[in-house]
């Protein structure tokens, strides 16, 4: 079913295969770094080693994925920050490449004072810098839609779509925030919904261009701009909603991202698995 969650790696970038072993996943999405710090240490060969090895223990883990890190902000006017966040999403796509990771799952960024317009031109800027610092590699570039807090891109499908037309490569796709798009008004939660907002994405980006998706309900209304994920069937969005995402998108990897301290991951796995027979 490509259904996963976001693993844990303390102690040890191999140690999410446990975790993905323990839910019997055949996806999952991981931080490769410390997403509190702009500096990482280079994945040593000793780090390779041991999670190419587990990765062999697992054929059953199809694709793995990773999420940048949240201090990455390519939208921004500030040359320090954009500077970082070049290096710091540069450094994300070399660490998937070296993992054998299918993509890297990007938040485009917040505009700050500055105008959304201008701001795609620089996250456009951005995502061609990187993917020529990073030529060679297949790892692609997931934009993914946003809730639109504050200044925020890309909770607009014409955001992401504006985004890609201007940076032209085949190496940027989509991650699909069930979540994200719910509370920036698209509805999921019934049949005609769904298929409407589905119609939509098709018409502006396309559903080819939908790599990779994170499964989360809401706990705020459709429209309201909240970002605060809940767990599945439990928030506004309803169960219906991720029936028909399970049945719609059989064949591209979905994760969720809700909290692991409620212990709630197996239950949320084994309720999609059941929406998704």
């Amino acid at each position: 079913m490509l259904v996963g969650v976001h693993c844990s790696v303390s102690g040890g970038l191999h140690n999410a295969f446990t975790e993905a072993a323990a839910l019997g996943l055949d996806t999952f999405q991981v931080f490769t770094r410390n997403q509190r710090q702009w500096k990482a240490k280079p994945i040593s060969d000793e780090e390779k080693k041991a999670w190419d090895e587990e990765w062999k223990k697992h054929p059953e883990v199809k694709t793995i994925f990773s999420h940048s890190s949240y201090l990455i902000n390519i939208a921004s006017a500030d040359p320090d920050l954009q500077q970082k966040s070049r290096q710091g999403l540069t450094d994300e796509v070399m660490r998937c490449h070296a993992l054998g990771l299918s993509f890297a799952v990007l938040h485009p960024g917040a505009a700050g004072e500055h105008s959304p317009e201008d701001a795609m031109k620089r996250i456009a800027e951005a995502l061609k810098h990187v993917l020529a610092e990073t030529n060679g590699s297949k790892v692609k570039i997931l934009l993914e839609n946003t809730a639109g807090q504050g200044s925020h891109i890309g909770y607009k499908f014409e955001h992401l779509r504006n985004i890609m037309d201007m940076v032209q490569d085949d190496r940027i796709g989509t991650c699909f925030d069930t979540c994200h798009a719910f509370a920036s008004g698209y509805d999921i939660r019934t049949q005609q919904s769904f298929d409407n907002t589905m119609h939509e994405f098709d018409n502006v980006i396309g559903l080819k261009h939908i790599n990779a998706i994170h499964l989360n309900d809401s706990k705020g209304d459709l429209g309201s701009r909240l970002d605060r994920h809940d767990h599945i069937g439990q928030g506004k969005i309803g169960k219906e909603a991720f029936s028909l995402m399970m049945h719609k998108f059989a064949h591209i990897p979905k994760v969720i991202e809700t909290d692991e301290a409620d212990n709630m991951n197996a239950v949320n796995i084994g309720l999609l698995r059941e929406l998704g027979k």
